[in-house]
């Protein structure tokens, strides 16, 4: 994984000061290499790819994987994806808050 893709974008950090404003209890982590926001010690987002990738379940998930450009999170690029995380582009950056309500509510 090219650590390009790893790095953190304007808008991924736009997203990081909205959410800590909602939620201050979120911890600033690393996840594989990438930054991400933890909530109670484990990864629910963090920026991938310009985009960003969340933790998600049921219609979130669902929702998520049906924008075009979204793909499940495969951080090997081996063929092997995290079925529960889902890397959203950045052309879908209004959608961001939503999913990242819904990964944080886990």
């Amino acid at each position: 994984m090219g650590s390009e893709k790893k790095a953190s974008s304007l808008a991924y950090e736009q997203l990081v000061a909205e959410l800590h404003e909602q939620h201050p209890d979120l911890q600033a982590g690393s996840l594989f290499g990438m930054p991400c926001l933890k909530s109670d010690g484990k990864a629910v987002l963090g920026s991938y790819d310009s985009g960003v990738v969340f933790k998600l379940s049921g219609q979130a998930h669902a929702d998520a994987l049906d924008l075009d450009g979204s793909v499940l999170f495969d951080p090997s690029e081996k063929g092997r994806p995290m079925k529960a995380w889902v890397v959203v582009p950045d052309a879908h950056r209004s959608a961001w808050s939503r999913f990242a309500a819904a990964a944080i509510d886990g």
